[in-house]
């Protein structure tokens, strides 16, 4: 399977609200499994539908450490979200090289579709329950720099602008 692109900020599809997803279907499995491997090839720990141009509410997970615990959530919803929070260095695949501080809660509960269709309730702190978060910002169109200062958000869309200007002429070489 060829892995897919990723849309890289501050392209404007990122900030598009993503529909729920009406079918559990071959169709998504096949998503699921080509973000999965994309996920893996670009050594993320996470990423949303949304980043690769397919505006439905489906995201995939693997925080650990062997990179062997796939989670694949579809439709999720936060149905809990602790008042205790952190702020933690955050990255993204669509803001390669960026990382910068964001506070998020530090565990919450979600309730999301399986692979198979079935309701599932996950609980989740830590690691996970960060990367629960920053994903399913995607799925409403928000890119975590958008938690920085515009100051901070401006210099970072200036260097994503340059660096895809240089790509291309490397490309054309």
């Amino acid at each position: 399977m060829t892995p897919l692109i990723i849309l890289r900020y501050p392209d404007p599809r990122l900030h598009t609200i993503a529909k729920p997803v009406a079918a559990v279907d071959a169709r998504l499995r096949k998503l699921a499994a080509a973000m999965l491997e994309t996920m893996y090839e670009a050594a993320g720990i996470g990423l949303a539908a949304t980043q690769v141009d397919v505006h439905e509410r489906l995201i995939v997970i693997d925080v650990s450490e062997n990179r062997d615990q796939p989670l694949v959530l579809i439709n999720p919803e936060i149905v809990w979200a602790s008042a205790e929070t952190r702020v933690g260095d955050e990255g993204c695949l669509s803001v390669p090289g960026i990382y910068d501080g964001v506070e998020r809660s530090t565990s919450v509960k979600v309730h999301a579709l399986d692979l198979d269709g079935k309701r599932q309730a996950h609980a989740a702190e830590g690691m996970l329950a960060v990367c629960i978060q920053h994903e399913m910002d995607h799925l409403i169109g928000k890119v975590f720099v958008e938690y920085l200062s515009p100051l901070k958000r401006n210099r970072i869309k200036t260097k994503m602008v340059k660096q895809k200007k240089d790509e291309e002429r490397e490309s054309e070489r």
